[in-house]
């Protein structure tokens, strides 16, 4: 499995609407592409200087369909993040392979 992670640092003015809109529309549509099978919507518990920091982490199944992703969806998803949330956010993306998984139920 591979994990698309996203982290972002949003202006606490923009904060609820981001959050809310990053729930109700943009992490829909990623997930409209039917390229991930999953997200966890996180925040950061360390408390910043400026702004709040989430991550949101995709669960995808291989590294074709991420390229896919990031080849053919990424760019317009990506650009209206950025239209809506000028200046109020920094971004950046990660990308893990899970190599060894165990959860409290097995």
């Amino acid at each position: 499995m591979i994990i698309y992670n996203v982290t972002v640092n949003i202006d606490d003015n923009v904060r609820d609407d981001w959050k809310k809109w990053m729930l109700n529309t943009h992490i829909p549509e990623v997930m409209e592409t039917g390229l991930f099978s999953g997200y966890k919507f996180c925040k950061l518990l360390k408390e910043e200087p400026q702004g709040t920091t989430y991550a949101i982490q995709y669960y995808c199944h291989n590294k074709k369909a991420l390229e896919d992703y990031m080849n053919n969806h990424a760019p317009a998803l990506q650009k209206s993040h950025i239209d809506r949330y000028k200046d109020k956010f920094v971004a950046f993306r990660s990308f893990l392979e899970v190599e060894n998984e165990k959860s409290e139920q097995e």
